[in-house]
């Protein structure tokens, strides 16, 4: 038998030779085209620091709670979850065994007893936080024998992400103020950043292995799955929170003012939910007045027996824009007189264009004496019983003014020209029904900022004159932006709508013409009641800008279907889809195909 030394192996060829032979599968695969998943989702670079992390140009830290007081209340973290950067959240909880918790409450309680037992026998005065903490583990006892609570080990850690140090640092400073708010002790993870951020990846790993003991109570008001609602016991059916399928129930009398704005594109549904709005709102008893542009509103008020008037050049409907308002108790007439003098001269900037400084004081003095032709002055003390002027009466007092012979011809042409009549008689309509339509949609184009100016002045004039719980509809309300009188006066309307029981909506398609007048911002801040729905590409950025909106809520109203949207109550906003019942629907239907249905089944029972 022939014996053969053992040769030791090199472990340096070893290694080498494994090596080569994991560069050689790397390459393989590199050349296969291979990537996991690991790969596609792995950052770039990262940067390790004591007390922050740099993730693929990203600043990052990581928070863990230590101590938590001895009530907390639920929702204790929302000021957390609000704030405006990116964070990620983990919560780890460990199920401890009841019979090792209920022995070591029992070890507890005995050295609780016994110090206030030595307490008392030195004469000391009682300790009220030994005795609360005694009453506390009591309780706690009872419960876990009674399988009311359970017991656990809980890890609760924060990661905040910012795009520079500085702007880490501040968010970092909000999140220890809140935490220092609700005495939660919170800490930074100062050398174990890379555990905490890795601890707070979806990946279920607590490498921080920082824990509280909590039992079910104080354990549920941690858990930071809250969703906002809008839903009180007043007010009318809005819609549907499409989070958490709830109910949107609001009373928008119930807001510091009643205003609201609804900002859609073209067949949105903006139109289709503010008249369920009108719908619903006049069960409550509240009465309603419309602007309507295209005739929209007309089929709501047959079903609900409201009046539609028709205002046009060959309608018999009439408002006459020098009618003075019914004075309340305690207004001065004075001020009626003066207030409709100011209206009537920005009426005559939209009728005859923007007038110069001196046509603008030769106007002014023939509005007065105008009025004084009718025994309506400023030393009268009510302008009841009284007939007012109209416009043919102002046209004659120009054409014997110095100066204002160009304007009398120029104001002719709606008093004997293509215009006459419309503005020139006397008002010959009332609105005694709870739902009143003005219909403007066969007035002629450039006749249509001129008449909404005077049908608002009018229907200011009523809602000043008697008390009453009303709203106020301006649908296209953009027609009034482009010029500057008409978009003052609607915005001092919206202003001072809330003395007098009124919550104006102003609906408008064209956002881009509405927010860059200098009164479009101004009327959406005295708004208490917004509702966006799907919008276009070219408009998504003002309107983000406008009501500071987030990608996320971009993205929404971007891919909105037809009556989705966001609704914003005051600070509070939820994603909303309108819903209507069946004979609702019915109602309020701007389908074309729909009310030609319907009209045809009207028909068919007359018949």
């Amino acid at each position: 038998m022939i014996n053969f030394p053992n040769k030791k192996r090199d472990p340096n060829i070893a290694a080498k030779q494994q090596v080569e032979r994991e560069l050689a599968q790397v390459e393989q695969e590199y050349k296969a085209g291979i990537s996991t998943v690991r790969d596609l989702i792995a950052p770039a670079a990262l940067q390790t620091n004591p007390n922050y992390l740099i993730v693929s140009g990203k600043y990052c830290r990581t928070y863990y709670t230590l101590a938590y007081p001895r009530f907390l209340s639920v929702n204790w973290h929302a000021p957390l979850m609000g704030l405006d950067t990116p964070i990620d959240l983990s919560l780890f909880i460990y199920p401890e065994d009841p019979g090792k918790i209920l022995k070591k409450l029992r070890n507890k309680a005995a050295q609780v007893e016994s110090q206030m037992m030595i307490n008392q026998e030195k004469g000391l005065v009682r300790d009220p936080m030994l005795e609360t903490a005694m009453n506390d583990i009591e309780e706690l006892r009872n419960k876990l024998q009674q399988g009311l609570e359970r017991y656990f080990q809980t890890g609760l850690y924060l990661t905040i992400y910012a795009d520079s140090l500085e702007e880490l640092d501040r968010y970092s400073n909000e999140v220890e103020n809140i935490f220092g708010s609700k005495l939660v002790v919170g800490k930074r993870s100062v050398l174990q950043m890379e555990s905490g951020f890795n601890s707070t990846l979806p990946l279920a790993n607590d490498l921080l292995s920082v824990h509280t003991n909590l039992n079910t109570e104080p354990l549920s008001t941690i858990f930071p799955f809250n969703s906002l609602e809008l839903t009180s016991s007043d007010g009318i059916l809005y819609g549907i929170n499409r989070h958490n399928n709830s109910l949107i129930l609001f009373d928008r009398f119930s807001l510091p003012n009643a205003n609201s704005v609804v900002f859609a594109t073209s067949g949105a549904g903006k139109s289709y939910a503010i008249k369920l709005e009108i719908l619903r709102s006049m069960m409550l008893d509240t009465n309603v007045i419309v602007i309507d542009p295209e005739n929209e509103y007309k089929h709501l008020a047959e079903s609900v027996g409201g009046a539609f008037l028709n205002i046009s050049l060959n309608a018999e409907s009439r408002i006459n824009p020098f009618d003075l308002p019914k004075a309340v108790e305690g207004e001065d007439p004075k001020n009626i007189l003066r207030s409709a003098v100011v209206n009537l001269l920005g009426l005559m900037n939209l009728m005859l264009g923007k007038l110069s400084s001196d046509e603008q004081a030769i106007m002014d003095r023939a509005i007065w004496e105008t009025y004084a032709k009718k025994d309506i002055t400023m030393e009268r003390e009510n302008f009841d019983n009284i007939i007012p002027p109209t416009m043919a009466d102002l046209v004659e007092v120009l054409n014997n003014m110095q100066g204002g012979e160009s304007l009398a011809t120029r104001l002719s042409r709606f008093t004997e020209g293509t215009f006459a009549g419309i503005f020139n008689q006397p008002t010959n309509i009332n609105m005694d029904s709870p739902l009143v339509v003005f219909s403007i949609r066969d007035m002629e184009e450039q006749l249509r900022p001129i008449a909404i100016f005077i049908i608002l002045n009018y229907i200011w004039n009523e809602v000043r004159s008697e008390l009453r719980k009303r709203l106020m509809v301006i649908d296209e309300g953009w027609w009034m932006m482009q010029h500057e009188d008409s978009a003052q006066f609607l915005f001092s309307i919206v202003k001072r709508a809330r003395k007098y029981y009124l919550g104006v909506t102003t609906i408008t398609q064209d956002v881009t013409d509405f927010l860059s007048s200098p009164y479009g911002k101004p009327i959406v801040t005295n708004s208490a009641l917004q509702l966006l729905l799907k919008q276009s590409p070219a408009a998504i950025d003002l309107i983000a800008e406008t009501f500071s909106l987030t990608e996320g809520e971009k993205y929404l109203l971007l891919e909105s279907d037809v009556g989705e949207g966001i609704f914003f109550a005051g600070a509070k906003h939820v994603a909303i889809k309108v819903v209507a019942s069946y004979i609702e629907d019915q109602i309020i239907t701007t389908d074309p195909k729909q009310l030609l249905e319907i009209e045809q089944a009207r028909q068919d029972l007359q018949s």
